[in-house]
């Protein structure tokens, strides 16, 4: 470490690590050396920080990283992450979020190979499930697949929110496993799971169910707010919050 770095600032020069990487053959990722690539690239003087060294093996992605990402003054050394042959059904689908929720090539990259399936995304999946059977609870209970808001029934569930019943505070959430019929349970599942699962697949269980709650939420307050007559059903405050999200990356 004295040879490398005999005045013990914490940074060596990129040549100096490279020529250390081939002689002693260091057991690095191919895939991190692009990533410290990018942040030398990303670093004024050129230099390699061991800080930045050690949080890169360690997969932890430091603040440097986060502005050598920001900065975008780097080149890949390898092909894109399109090129990538004889991928798994499951790493393609890793790579198809990778591409349809980050806007930048070394973040899919970044988050390409540094995925882990645990934990899975289980929160949008529990959801649309539970939307599912109770569905079907109701409609085997009632007889009737569209339009049960007019069964007279329906409406005495304990789930439905209406705004004379704020006091139920639970009915501002649980009216989200509350469908009309099958086309509204049906188009919210779909873009639950097509939008919600890669959402929650890059940014997490936490924060996934927070936006999704969030917009459950805004919209039996907004309904008991400007209609006191209507009660309401379904989850597509929810699915709007999803919408409004995945919109963010694509204009980014």
């Amino acid at each position: 470490a004295l040879q490398l770095d005999p005045e013990n600032t914490g940074f060596i020069g990129v040549e100096t690590f490279a020529s250390l990487v081939h002689s002693h053959e260091l057991p690095l990722d191919p895939a991190k050396l692009d990533m410290l690539v990018a942040l030398v690239q990303g670093n004024d003087e050129g230099q390699v920080c061991y800080q930045e060294l050690v949080d890169l093996i360690s997969s932890k992605r430091s603040s440097s990283f986060k502005r050598a990402i920001a900065n975008g003054q780097r080149a890949l050394p390898r092909d894109v992450l399109l090129d990538e042959t004889g991928l798994g059904f499951y790493k393609r689908f890793v790579r198809y979020v990778a591409y349809e929720i980050l806007p930048c090539e070394m973040d899919r990259r970044w988050y390409f190979y540094q995925h882990r399936t645990c934990p899975p995304p289980v929160f949008m999946a529990a959801v649309t499930l539970t939307q599912i059977i109770v569905f079907l609870c109701y409609g085997a209970r009632l007889n009737k697949w569209v339009l049960q808001t007019y069964h007279p029934e329906y409406m005495k569930s304990p789930l439905v929110y209406h705004p004379g019943h704020r006091a139920r505070a639970w009915r501002f959430l649980t009216y989200m496993f509350m469908h009309v019929g099958l086309e509204q349970l049906g188009f919210n599942a779909l873009l639950q799971l097509m939008i919600g699962v890669p959402l929650e697949m890059v940014h997490g269980i936490l924060r996934i169910s927070f936006l999704y709650l969030a917009g459950v939420l805004a919209g039996s307050l907004t309904v008991s707010i400007t209609d006191m007559r209507a009660p309401l059903v379904g989850g597509s405050g929810g699915v709007y919050a999803l919408c409004s999200a995945h919109l963010a990356n694509v204009v980014m």
